[in-house]
């Protein structure tokens, strides 16, 4: 659950506010991870502000600020990118991206990936039956951990229209990658995510950085106590272990989501979980002896967990941390990283590789990113936003860094 904030934000609210710069508190003073502050002048959202300091290579330069705001301020929530105004940078390069198309359903494409998924998922059970009591079938569940999570991928295009523009096909589709597939509530995930879009790497509104196992920041982990303080100690070296639970962290939370009735059709909702789970666990230990079985699950659902989490950990961690007085196009580009790479990359990561033009436009469809991502980062760059990107191991090193940072404190007894 996230803090409600003291001084919530006016919807709709477009009052000046100062421009944003790039803090890095001092170890020991506020928090080590990067963070978007206040600094003196003045920014209006037009087209030529500059959203941080550069260097002449146009790199942004970190800077050590104290004068962090006494409070946060809560940025405003929209389901979609708001209508841009006429004069808003965010306006401009929306007007060059729907001129080049990319906001076109491309329904070959996840036809291609669905049959591709259902046919591994198909060939993966065939085996399980063929090899019966054999070891040999745990390779197979790890071919099923990359089904799971490209059925997963599937559920994050559908959430955000992707895929279908109508919001029953949609809902049904979700139903089916979600609940049907991997055995997790669409409902109770939509939710979530879509918070997240709308304040990411928000201390207070941002569900994905909320304190729970691991902790983003240094206020957070002094607050945790018993086993969590521990972890908090060492959470960086435990970061890749504990996602081998992130499987059963998502189901658990998406039962409780259907028991408080935090979702809009619970029984429903509820009833395709159980189905799956069912026709999942009958079929394993109808095929494979009760160790076997038990060892499948271990090694699938562990697989699953860790794919998902190294898909979305390069997204925003280790990231700055916006205070709520930033426009929308800096609010999502700040706060976000890309990863390079080819074909490759962007099938493993489902076109997450590019968060920033994702977050900028959540319904472009994943096969357009990669023809987005040239003029959006051209578009920072003429505007002097900063639009991070880096190697995927580059990615992992920066978040692990920052988990790292924010347990010192802790590891040196304060």
């Amino acid at each position: 659950m996230f803090r409600v904030p003291k001084t919530p934000a006016r919807p709709g609210d477009q009052r000046e506010h100062p421009r944003l710069r790039l803090a890095q508190a001092e170890r020991g003073g506020s928090r080590p991870s990067q963070r978007l502050s206040a600094c003196p002048g003045k920014f209006n959202g037009t087209r030529g502000a500059r959203g941080a300091s550069t260097t002449a290579g146009g790199r942004l330069t970190p800077l050590t600020d104290d004068r962090h705001a006494a409070t946060l301020k809560a940025m405003t929530i929209t389901l979609q990118p708001p209508a841009p105004a006429a004069g808003s940078d965010f306006a401009e390069l929306n007007r060059r991206v729907k001129a080049r198309g990319l906001m076109r359903r491309t329904p070959f494409h996840y036809a291609v990936r669905v049959s591709a998924i259902l046919v591994t998922t198909a060939a993966a059970w065939a085996a399980v039956a063929t090899l019966g009591a054999s070891w040999w079938t745990l390779p197979v569940a790890a071919l099923m951990a990359v089904t799971s999570a490209q059925s997963a991928l599937i559920a994050h295009d559908v959430a955000h229209r992707q895929v279908f523009r109508s919001a029953r096909r949609s809902e049904r589709a979700g139903l089916i990658a979600g609940n049907l597939a991997i055995g997790m509530s669409y409902g109770w995930w939509l939710d979530k995510h879509t918070r997240h879009h709308n304040n990411p790497n928000h201390d207070d509104l941002d569900p994905d950085v909320a304190p729970e196992v691991l902790v983003w920041t240094p206020e957070a982990a002094a607050n945790q106590h018993g086993l969590r303080r521990l972890i908090a100690r060492h959470q960086a070296p435990l970061f890749f272990p504990m996602l081998t639970l992130l499987a059963v962290s998502l189901r658990r939370s998406s039962i409780r989501a259907l028991r408080d009735g935090t979702v809009r059709r619970p029984a429903l909702e509820g009833a395709v979980m159980a189905v799956h789970a069912v026709a999942y666990l009958g079929a394993l230990l109808t095929l494979l002896p009760l160790p076997l079985a038990l060892a499948f699950i271990v090694v699938h659902q562990g697989l699953f967990g860790i794919y998902l989490g190294l898909t979305f950990a390069p997204n925003h961690k280790g990231m700055p941390h916006p205070t709520g007085a930033e426009d929308f196009l800096r609010k999502q580009v700040l706060t976000s990283r890309n990863v390079r790479g080819g074909w490759l990359t962007d099938a493993a990561l489902g076109g997450l590789n590019y968060q920033i033009e994702h977050h900028l436009f959540p319904a472009m469809p994943a096969p357009h990113l990669r023809t987005a991502q040239p003029i959006v980062r051209d578009y920072c760059a003429e505007i002097g936003v900063r639009y991070e990107m880096t190697s995927l191991t580059d990615s992992y090193r920066q978040a692990l860094r920052h988990l790292h940072d924010v347990g010192a404190p802790l590891r040196d007894g304060r």
